[in-house]
């Protein structure tokens, strides 16, 4: 008697577990769906890049440049750690 209770009680939650996952409405679209399509969007239209003219010094003039800023950065890194 008691096994058939608990058998018709598990039959009975396990019918009404299927019939609610059948009605589950369909889900909605996810964030995720939205942001790749504003992404899709975004890089199907690339905005034109602006690009720097290099500067008219000759090469010679624009190394020594370089060099001596990065000397100058070594100096203030060895104050720094001293």
């Amino acid at each position: 008697m008691v096994k058939r209770l608990v058998a018709v009680v598990l039959g009975a939650l396990g019918i009404t577990a299927w019939l609610r996952r059948r009605q589950r409405p369909a889900p909605e679209p996810s964030p995720a769906d939205d942001l790749r399509a504003k992404l899709a969007e975004t890089k199907a239209e690339p905005e034109p890049e602006a690009v720097p003219e290099p500067p008219h010094d000759d090469i010679a003039t624009r190394r020594a440049d370089v060099h001596d800023r990065a000397r100058e950065a070594m100096a203030e890194l060895r104050d720094e750690s001293e």
